[in-house]
């Protein structure tokens, strides 16, 4: 097979179909854009969830009468719920805060709303035993066991919290992989259009290779090499516009402080070699099923 011959041929189709080739070839980037950032936001998620649950933890508030009674938590109702945490298999840490310390927590909380915390007093805010846990996905256990104990006023899971936070995350995540797919069917039937418009636009010549012995092979790998070739541009300016919204937004988005930052590293390993490569499979796997369908001769 002459490989000149071939190459020339591609580049012959993607010149005649150019309109609908960079059709092809934009829908393809944007569709692997939306997949690039649905990966990337798989990743954030996973960093934010083992940087988040790392310091999560299950606050244990008191009663009224411990809170106003008990700043050291030495009497035995308190002493009790404090030993009965520790030894828990569960459980990392206990610290109690009291009061006044839960009072001067919420100043730094809210200080820059001064009338919220003028009308705040540490009489507000009862004691409480922060619990910190060795795994934190365990912490429904804690809940469970004290909440309703005696001298127990509520117990907070702040991992319920994240939780809902995390969906939130998920949510657009599905949103972005959802577009890519829609996105995707629109690129594969553009693909499937330009493979039967280049081969009608050359079917005397490929009818007259076929009678002078050419195999079916020889005459079909040009469309067939046209798709792959529009996909991998495709992918390539779908990793360029992932870039590019890194540098312009992303990077002023993910500081680091809230959300972790991603790295172009990130983008370009393993990222941008899975946009690549499933461009290029797909396009291939959509040619060779379209010249099997539709250009049988």
């Amino acid at each position: 097979m002459r490989a000149s011959f071939v190459f020339s041929e591609v580049v012959t189709g993607l010149r005649r179909n150019v309109t609908m080739t960079i059709a092809m070839m934009l829908t393809t980037a944007v569709s692997l854009a939306m997949l690039g950032g649905g990966l990337l936001a798989v990743r954030t998620i996973d960093k934010m969830k083992a940087n988040f649950l790392a310091d999560v933890e299950v606050s244990v508030y008191l009663t009224d009468d411990i809170s106003g009674g008990d700043k050291n938590c030495t009497q035995s109702l308190c002493q009790s719920l404090r030993t009965s945490l520790q030894s828990n298999n569960g459980v990392e840490s206990v610290v109690f805060e009291n009061r006044d310390q839960a009072f001067d927590r919420f100043k730094k909380i809210f200080e820059s709303q001064p009338e919220l915390v003028a009308l705040t007093g540490p009489e507000s805010l009862p004691a409480s035993l922060h619990v910190k846990l060795k795994d934190p996905d365990r912490s429904d256990a804690i809940v469970q066991e004290y909440a309703g104990k005696p001298g127990v006023r509520k117990v907070d899971d702040q991992k319920k919290f994240l939780d809902r936070v995390f969906n939130a995350f998920n949510g657009v995540r599905n949103m972005a992989f959802g577009a890519a797919l829609i996105m995707a069917v629109a690129a594969l039937l553009l693909i499937a259009n330009t493979i039967q418009v280049s081969a009608f636009t050359r079917r005397t010549e490929v009818g007259i290779m076929r009678l002078v012995g050419a195999t079916r092979w020889y005459t079909q790998l040009p469309f067939l090499l046209e798709a792959v070739v529009a996909g991998a541009v495709g992918a390539v300016l779908g990793i360029i516009m992932l870039a590019l919204t890194k540098a312009s937004f992303l990077d002023s988005v993910f500081t680091g402080d809230v959300f972790p930052k991603i790295t172009m590293l990130e983008l370009l390993f393993p990222v941008a070699p899975i946009l690549l490569g499933v461009s290029v499979v797909i396009s291939a796997i959509t040619g060779y099923v379209t010249l099997r369908l539709y250009v049988r001769h």
